[in-house]
């Protein structure tokens, strides 16, 4: 390679779509490079906002075992120095915070076994353990004043505090001849673990050296009072729960588990004040409430809010409380995106959030008093953020690069600083498809966005085959971002053109456009895959729509499916990873019934006729296409006879078809090496069908 090829490319990105990269100098960028990519993630800001924690993931040459640690960037410096390593080499950690003076950070790790809390000098030492229990701790917050610490531990319910009965059954359960578990209410499985029986639930303890640390006081224990996992189950996180300033109270985010959990979205917020019962602040609000933030008086609770009960993808809105009252009222309402998050700003008038905004994902300010809303970052995925005083640290990626950690001030938030580097930085000898979103009249000519991607040895006058990848959610998006299981570049790499459609019922096109996907799924999603394929094709003229092929996972597999019986006519081949395949018997056995109820408006004997409007398994007979079926056994959202019934139909049908099936994936396929071969696997179906 020649010393100009850096050079080169950085041109080549600036020019825009349409550049051409140095083919002769560069390569395709590959699913091992993906893989093998430190991903960076979580920035912490030093309360003086002088220093930045972040993590960082790196994994071995032969895609074995992984391993996060935490780095330490001074900003007070403008050399060059690079971030350097805080936590031990060899130490597998998570959730870095500061501790109020700025003198520690605390974290998470399961060094010695289980997982515990640490705490490590920040300007270097050896870590000291703060917990030793005999359970795992899934998250944490410190108290505002350092004296006290929330932590969530998987227990039984009438264990209680006593952590070591929980330990005593899972022992008794593991030593049993027998295997059989009786259940008597949903969930019994959920995501990609089947229920033990154990809740995730907080508990408040002391800081303690040697990791002995004092029993700890279980909250909301009273004999009446719900029990719920905090955090939420699959995803939730101790952002979904909170100290109030003077360190008395916690405020959590909790959906009862009772037997309507599974189609309930009901979460509401409860405070917690030693030695008082639990007291709900949102019962009057039986839709989803998460979130919760103190104003620094302690007067006024922030949190994000739904309105809808039942629906999962509704608009997230700001609240504010006053808690002396319980008045409540909505900060934007006028502001048509879901709010992410919220992080005050140092006076407290401002909250930050970021959200999805026509295929971006911009951090926003919202004016604490007026709405007013005014972007500050932009451009890709804002995919986290901190804020101290009028420092700003904040990750971003995009369609050519992973996360990218940036400092900045508030003040001028244009004016910023790459801690770490950019994929492209990371692969110099890479050349990445350049990109560009474009618009369309799709259905009811209505304006609908989409992103084509060039293959990285594009060339003016040439035409290439295409994947066309459809995404899952339903209300989701293929925006400008960077994702570690459906990357567009890594088929550019292959020499192919990407074509991507946010249809409608995609997200950060407003509310209105968010919800026109529910009860529709095979009607205007399809209408907008067709006509934004039609007008990809006349924009772009690179684009040979005699070769190519369609992909989707979730709802993109059941968009697969779909398309398999009802507009076959383009694709020389289909890819359908964890698509339903028959959506009536997709709402009996998916375990968040709430969903397929919202989407169907009732349950499958309640309303059969919605169920079967849209139901891929009724047009087996117009299938013909070739199709690779991709399906884990893990999955629980959309189950394996799923993907199991795809293939049987297709196998019996005659249609030339593969099935790649994952014993140990969930929904996603997270396992470096299963990743290698899926990609391996799904781009040896394309070069078969399309060439390359």
């Amino acid at each position: 390679m020649s010393a100009r090829t850096p050079i080169v490319l950085a041109l080549a990105g600036l020019l825009g779509l349409g550049a051409v990269a140095d083919v002769e100098a560069a390569r395709g960028f590959d699913v091992r490079d993906l893989q093998k990519l430190d991903r960076v993630s979580s920035p912490v800001l030093s309360p003086d906002g002088a220093r930045v924690v972040f993590a960082r993931r790196e994994i071995g040459e032969d895609l074995g075992k992984a391993s996060t640690g935490l780095w330490i960037r001074d900003l007070r410096t403008r050399d060059m120095a690079p971030p350097r390593r805080l936590t031990p080499e060899g130490w597998n950690v998570n959730s870095p915070s500061f501790s109020a003076d700025g003198k520690s950070v605390y974290f998470l790790s399961a060094k010695d076994g289980t997982q515990q809390l640490y705490a490590i000098p920040a300007g270097g030492g050896e870590p000291q353990q703060l917990t030793g229990y005999p359970l795992d701790i899934g998250s944490y917050k410190v108290s505002p004043d350092g004296k006290r610490i929330a932590v969530s531990m998987d227990v039984f319910a009438d264990c209680g505090a006593d952590l070591d009965c929980t330990v005593s059954r899972l022992d008794e359960r593991e030593k049993s001849k027998t295997s059989g578990v009786v259940y008597d209410q949903l969930f019994v499985r959920h995501w990609d673990t089947w229920s033990d029986g154990r809740h995730s639930r907080l508990f408040v303890t002391t800081p303690a050296s040697g990791g002995k640390a004092p029993a700890p006081l279980l909250v909301g224990a009273g004999r009446n009072e719900p029990v719920g996992h905090v955090p939420s189950r699959p995803f939730g996180g101790a952002d979904e729960y909170t100290w109030s300033p003077d360190g008395k109270s916690l405020v959590f985010s909790m959906r009862v588990a009772d037997r309507q959990e599974p189609w309930s979205t009901n979460f509401d917020l409860y405070l917690y004040r030693d030695g008082k019962p639990l007291k709900n602040l949102t019962a009057s609000n039986p839709a989803w409430d998460t979130g919760p933030v103190f104003s620094a008086d302690g007067r006024t609770l922030y949190y994000r809010a739904m309105k809808r009960p039942g629906f999962e993808a509704d608009r997230f809105g700001l609240m504010a409380m006053d808690l002396a009252s319980g008045k409540v009222r909505e900060i934007a309402p006028e502001w048509d995106r879901s709010a992410d998050g919220i992080t005050l700003s140092a006076d407290g008038k401002t909250i930050y959030t970021t959200a999805q905004h026509l295929g971006q994902h911009p951090l926003f300010k919202v004016d604490v008093a007026t709405g007013k809303v005014e972007q500050v970052v932009g451009e890709g995925t804002i995919s986290s953020f901190d804020i101290a005083g009028d420092t700003l640290a904040f990750t971003r990626n995009s369609l050519r690069s992973g996360d990218q950690l940036f400092t900045t001030t508030l003040s001028s938030p244009a004016a910023q600083r790459a801690i770490t580097p950019s994929a492209g930085e990371v692969l110099p000898d890479v050349a990445f498809g350049d990109y560009e979103q474009f618009t369309f009249a799709g259905w009811n000519n209505e304006t609908v966005h989409g992103y084509v991607v060039k293959p990285w040895n594009y060339e003016e006058g040439k035409r290439y085959p295409v994947a066309f990848l459809i995404h899952g959610g339903p209300q989701g998006s293929f925006g400008d971002g960077w994702s570690y299981r459906w990357n567009p570049q890594t088929y550019a790499g292959q020499g192919y053109a990407v074509v991507m459609i946010d249809f409608h019922g995609s997200t950060g096109y407003g509310q209105a456009f968010t919800d026109s996907i529910s009860g529709d799924w095979g009607g205007k999603p399809l209408e907008d895959l067709q006509k934004g394929w039609a007008a990809a094709q006349q924009k772009y003229a690179f684009l040979d729509g005699d070769r190519a092929c369609a992909l989707g996972a979730s709802y993109g597999g059941y968009m697969i499916n779909w398309i398999a019986g009802n507009w076959n006519g383009p694709w020389k081949c289909l890819v359908n990873h964890d698509g339903v395949f028959d959506t009536r018997s997709m709402g009996y056995v998916t375990e968040e019934l709430w969903f397929t109820e919202w989407e169907n408006q009732g349950t499958p004997f309640e309303k059969p006729e919605n169920f079967e409007k849209f139901n891929p398994v009724n047009h087996v007979a117009r299938w013909r296409v070739p199709m690779l079926v991709v399906q884990g056994e893990k999955d629980y959202r959309v189950p394996v006879d799923q993907g199991l019934s795809t293939f049987t139909a297709l196998q019996r049908k005659g249609i030339e078809s593969k099935l790649l099936y994952f014993p140990d994936e969930n929904h996603w396929v997270l396992k470096p090496a299963n990743s290698v071969l899926w990609h391996d696997t799904v781009n040896a179906w394309l070069k078969k069908h399309i060439g390359q």
